[in-house]
């Protein structure tokens, strides 16, 4: 297989470093440090295509492959953590749901403003005391007439407070029920649709994550995403591409820690000559290569299988778990190389550093991808 980037993978990356130059790179520590979430940015991602790379186009999308998405959400993490995980979960979580799972009429209803960036999506599964243990949800939907009622909080939400829609799972059924949970669909103005706190976060500080709240949420049957009961499946199968976009992720922060080492290395002078010239260094920046060469090498796997429409379960939990866990890595190790400038916030590597973290708890812990791999294994 070429993994080697074709000519849509080129010029999205192209576009995006150029965009990232001018609208990014300027701005993004100022974001860390308040916490804004750069809305109008995400906005005019959206204007570019990047909102929407899977979506057909007939849905206002830009009907993309797999493989484009994970360079888009590479070559926008390579830039900014924060920004690229926004963009990664609003593409393969709100967004990836309702193409997947939506019937016609709900994809022309609501794909067309989340592909353009128009809305910002949010997806909500987790919750305070359900992490990786979902199936014990306490957020329930209760059916009244024609309608159906939410009540209950849901965690740990990207664009909990700014996103314009949401795909929430709720219990419909029995507790610890695999067909007991249900996906609706909520805008943003829905009463009892509501938003608690921001979390204050070590890392991706730009890309929000707050509490989002329920109280007698009132939603037509016609939100409801495929069929009732049919919930928990349809998330397990989201998160199977929505691992791949951590995995695309975590691939662009070492990628962006790397370039700073080995641009770092070739600049910085002791005793006379370049660091890079010193063998600690030089193996140092050689180990960082060869794991981002092979956590790029099962990202674009899983995302080869996606394309062609294959099971991709084990394959994004292996690039998933790797990619998350080689990103703390190599940002660590570029740190390390800065030395004493590395953990001041005058470079970028103590962001990449900071960043780096979630990837390896967000859309399942490496915990969890391991108990991914090991059933499967052992199946």
């Amino acid at each position: 297989m070429d993994f080697n980037y074709n000519e849509n993978q080129k010029m999205i990356a192209d576009t995006i470093r150029s965009f990232g130059e001018k609208h990014i790179k300027p701005k993004f520590m100022e974001w860390d440090e308040t916490q804004e979430f750069p809305v109008e940015c995400l906005k005019q991602l959206g204007e570019l295509g990047m909102l929407g790379v899977l979506v057909p186009t007939e849905y206002g999308g830009s009907g993309l492959s797999y493989t484009e998405y994970v360079t888009v959400v590479t070559e926008v993490g390579r830039i900014c953590g924060s920004v690229g995980l926004s963009v990664a979960a609003h593409n393969s979580l709100c967004t990836g749901h309702i193409l997947q799972f939506g019937n016609e009429e709900q994809k022309k209803k609501w794909l067309p403003k989340l592909a353009t960036g128009e809305w910002i999506g949010a997806w909500g599964l987790t919750e305070a005391n359900t992490g990786s243990d979902a199936m014990r949800m306490k957020c329930v939907a209760t059916q009244d007439g024609d309608d159906w009622v939410i009540n209950g909080n849901k965690n740990w939400i990207t664009h909990g407070k700014s996103g314009d829609v949401m795909v929430v799972l709720a219990r419909t059924g029995e507790l610890l029920d695999s067909r007991g949970i249900t996906a609706f669909v909520v805008e943003r103005g829905t009463p009892g649709f509501g938003s608690g706190k921001k979390e204050n976060k070590l890392g991706m500080r730009a890309s929000e994550t707050a509490e989002v709240i329920f109280d007698n949420c009132r939603v037509p049957k016609e939100n409801v995403l495929g069929n009732v009961g049919d919930g928990f499946i349809q998330a397990m199968k989201v998160l199977d591409g929505g691992r791949i976009s951590i995995a695309a992720l975590s691939l662009g922060i070492a990628k962006g820690a790397f370039d700073a080492s080995v641009k770092y290395a070739k600049e910085r002078e002791q005793f006379g000559k370049p660091i890079a010239e010193f063998q600690g260094i030089a193996f140092k920046l050689a180990d960082m290569a060869v794991k981002i060469e092979a956590a790029e090498l099962l990202t674009f796997q899983a995302a080869d299988l996606k394309n062609r429409g294959q099971r991709v379960t084990t394959q994004s939990a292996y690039a998933k778990y790797y990619a998350s866990e080689i990103c703390v890595q190599v940002s660590t190790d570029a740190v390390q190389v800065f030395g004493g400038y590395g953990y001041t916030k005058d470079f970028p590597v103590e962001k990449f550093y900071r960043d780096s973290k979630l990837c390896t708890i967000g859309e399942g812990t490496s915990e969890i991808q391991k108990v991914v791999i090991a059933k499967q294994i052992l199946a």
